[in-house]
């Protein structure tokens, strides 16, 4: 059995204007898809066979990766269950003119061992830590297993009614396998879509169709592709609304009800959820359509936190925003609760990133 070093899949990426959104820096979207890349990698080398992507842990920008920087990703297979590993994937921007290198975001991603018909497949092997540092880092990826299952529990019947912050088409019954392995994909029941909330000012839809290209292993959309698309989903929206450019700070923690297959059409409703001094909270709602059925069903949602940029790439205030219709309130404070927890988030990535720095200059 490998040890977690022996999983490690570094993917290096000169980052060129094509792979921009906001002018001369990365787009949020790019980056979660080459992130999903590195995961899959490193999943599906321990799996020996197919993966799909069933959860992935919060993303946060500590700071954009510039065109003409390096990207350096390194992902590593941290833990392995009964059919899922979780991938822990590092993001390093490398400045070609100083050799310097800075991290930009850690993230730690769930994936699924599937056969040929999408369903869970147990895993082979499993790794064997090779010291107490590795010991540890399993440690830690048991914990978050835990409270990612106490997340599903609770997303659970909300992703079969309401999900959080967007409205969902009912579904009869939630996947079947996902709370046992953690969001091992699943197909859910046919659902007449529902409309989308009219009680929201600020809010926008888009659709598109899953082409083959779309696809990694047989049929299945890839999901580094479905997460660029959400990502520009979301800008797009917080975009329309400052009316400027803007730049992705955060995506919480979220998990995938169900699998999306080609030739299916994916619906985005995105609505503004809150809007602080400079940086705005969206939710994105992910919907999976078989036109020739007529049958929709929950992918997933996210939460996306956008910065507004001045002219000078710098952050811009947000133009104000007072929730006035009951459930812009709701939002509101589902939303303010969220990012109480974004900003401890991020205090505690930071302080342990800089406690490594601390250890490796000893």
């Amino acid at each position: 059995m490998p040890t977690i070093a022996e999983t490690t899949v570094e993917k290096v990426q000169w980052v060129f204007p094509e792979h921009a959104g906001a002018p001369g820096q990365i787009h949020g979207g790019r980056m979660m898809e080459w992130i999903t890349h590195a995961g899959t990698l490193a999943a599906a080398r321990v799996a020996r066979g197919q993966v799909v992507l069933g959860a992935m842990d919060d993303i946060d920008f500590l700071h954009p990766v510039r065109v003409g920087e390096i990207a350096i990703l390194r992902a590593q297979v941290e833990y392995v269950g009964r059919s899922s590993l979780e991938v822990g994937v590092r993001v390093w921007a490398e400045n070609v003119a100083t050799g310097r290198r800075s991290i930009t975001l850690n993230s730690h991603l769930v994936f699924v061992s599937v056969d040929e018909d999408a369903r869970p497949r147990r895993m082979a092997e499993s790794i064997t830590p090779a010291d107490a540092a590795e010991a540890a880092l399993v440690a830690a990826a048991r914990h978050r297993r835990e409270q990612r299952l106490a997340r599903f529990a609770r997303r659970e019947p909300v992703a079969r009614g309401r999900s959080g912050e967007t409205e969902l088409p009912r579904t009869s019954n939630s996947p079947p396998t996902a709370q046992a392995e953690h969001a091992a994909p699943a197909t859910t029941a046919p659902a007449t879509t529902a409309p989308a909330p009219t009680t929201i000012r600020w809010r926008s839809e888009s659709v598109r169709p899953v082409l083959p290209e779309d696809a990694l292993f047989g049929n299945m959309m890839f999901a580094g592709k479905l997460l660029m698309a959400l990502d520009e989903a979301g800008g797009i929206l917080c975009m329309r609304y400052c009316r400027g450019l803007v730049m992705t700070a955060c995506l919480d923690a979220m998990d995938f009800h169900s699998p999306i297959y080609t030739h299916e059409v994916v619906t985005f409703r995105a609505g503004l959820n809150h809007v602080g001094t400079s940086s705005l909270e969206v939710g994105v709602e992910v919907l999976a359509e078989k036109p020739w059925a007529g049958e929709v069903r929950h992918a997933c949602t996210a939460f996306l936190t956008f910065v507004h940029l001045g002219p000078d790439l710098r952050p811009r205030p947000c133009p104000p925003f007072t929730p006035e219709t009951p459930e812009e309130r709701r939002r509101w404070d589902a939303a303010l609760v969220r990012r109480e927890q974004r900003l401890e988030r991020v205090k505690r990535l930071k302080a342990a990133i800089a406690n490594e720095r601390l250890a490796e200059r000893e």
